[in-house]
């Protein structure tokens, strides 16, 4: 056994845990390919672990807007988009995963093509999921 075969292993297994979070999501969307799209990088799978509020998220991007540090600006967006839909605030999630596509405009957020059924979706999967 190489060096390379135990990092090899180590990724297999990351791979693994992975897959297995996204397939609770594509299960429980079932075939709606255009919300999984929409959700799979933008929704918290258990939002009540994060630290921060919606609006403490948004008030840190704009400083970090201010501070010309469009990379923790956009994460923060991110942060707010998703609890956004956490919180069900359609209004919201376009608003943040707009910011974040005018901070980095390589990437999309399919969430903002049809936000409403995300929401409604998320929203569902939240009331099934967390208790």
């Amino acid at each position: 056994m190489s060096i390379l075969d135990r990092f090899r292993k180590k990724e297999e297994v990351k791979v693994q845990i992975e897959t297995k979070i996204v397939t609770e999501l594509e299960q429980f969307l079932g075939d709606d390919k255009e919300t999984f799209e929409a959700l799979v990088n933008t929704i918290f799978l258990d939002p009540r672990k994060i630290s921060i509020s919606m609006k403490d998220a948004a008030e840190n991007a704009k400083k970090f807007e201010k501070a010309n540090d469009s990379v923790n600006a956009r994460i923060m967006y991110e942060i707010a988009g998703g609890l956004a839909i956490y919180e069900g605030n359609t209004k919201k999630v376009v608003e943040y995963f707009s910011e974040c596509e005018r901070l980095q405009t390589d990437v999309k957020y399919p969430v903002i093509k049809n936000p409403d059924k995300a929401v409604a979706k998320a929203q569902e999967y939240y009331k099934k999921y967390l208790k």
